[in-house]
């Protein structure tokens, strides 16, 4: 059986003539222990098959609880739907093209997009999180993992043909930079009823929290990218009760609640969660 290193190397020499120093933006060649740059800027491989890029110290409050909590539920089907519009929209893609997932978490989506969903194409996520990302490594068949900034990622100018963006933040100056010219941004927001139950349940007396908007989001990206489509999508989700603790802790939703207002929401078992969340494609400008 491979070990994730291998399987890590696989990947990026597949990829590695996309890919560039995010120090001093030349290209990397493949070493023993990972990628060197023409400046020998090295960037090792780790056991695990992932790469640290980041150039200074970055936190992360996702943690492996919460993102544990997070992969059951995506792994019960909470973003089923999702995923299939995601994929609809990947149909064309082919297995010579770059996918790479911002703010991948666990990595369970980009996952299912590669197995239960069979998207094409050579397949990189990354997030801030390094729990994240060591969890990712799971899936390191499917895909190569690294912790990275999406500020400054390790890619070449017009090298990507498909970013997605699943709520996370964006840095449209870096993503228009990266994106080839007819390259697709896939951007997923939360509307206003997305894991209502949840927001009720932890903030039942405060009714700015339990309101929410991303318009603002949204006017960034029509206003930084140019729009070719979007579409809302709305549905629940059925809650088992042997799930409930894991949707009470899949999300940051809970972290500004009291103490008594945890344990109210942990006695009051709710049987649906919505998703509602707003689908963007856009071009860079």
């Amino acid at each position: 059986m491979k070990k994730k290193k291998e399987y890590a190397f696989d990947h990026l020499g597949q990829s590695i003539n996309a890919m560039e120093c995010p120090k001093c933006h030349t290209s990397f060649e493949l070493s023993q222990s990972g990628l060197v740059c023409q400046n020998n800027h090295q960037f090792d491989v780790s056991k695990k098959g992932t790469v640290h890029f980041p150039l200074h110290h970055m936190d992360s409050d996702y943690d492996k609880e919460m993102l544990l909590h997070r992969r059951k539920m995506i792994q019960k089907g909470l973003y089923e739907p999702l995923e299939t519009e995601i994929a609809k929209l990947l149909f064309s893609v082919s297995q010579d093209e770059l996918i790479i997932d911002m703010g991948a978490g666990e990595g369970s989506i980009l996952e299912r997009l590669a197995t239960s969903h069979h998207v094409e194409g050579h397949k990189m996520g990354f997030d801030l999180s390094k729990d994240g990302v060591l969890l990712s490594s799971d899936f390191s068949e499917e895909a190569f993992w690294f912790i990275g900034d999406v500020t400054n990622m390790p890619f070449k100018s017009e090298s990507i043909d498909v970013l997605l963006n699943i709520f996370s933040p964006s840095h449209y100056e870096e993503m228009s930079r990266v994106l080839k010219k007819d390259g697709l941004v896939i951007k997923v927001i939360p509307e206003s009823y997305y894991l209502k139950q949840l927001r009720e349940a932890f903030y039942y007396d405060d009714e700015d929290k339990k309101e929410y908007s991303n318009e603002k989001v949204y006017q960034k990206f029509i206003k930084d990218m140019t729009l070719v489509e979007e579409k809302h999508l709305t549905y629940d989700f059925l809650v088992e009760e042997e799930d409930f603790q894991d949707v009470l802790k899949m999300s940051p939703i809970h972290w500004g609640a009291s103490e008594t207002a945890k344990q109210r929401a942990h006695d009051n078992y709710f049987q649906k969660l919505t998703v509602d969340v707003k689908i963007l494609v856009g071009k860079k400008q």
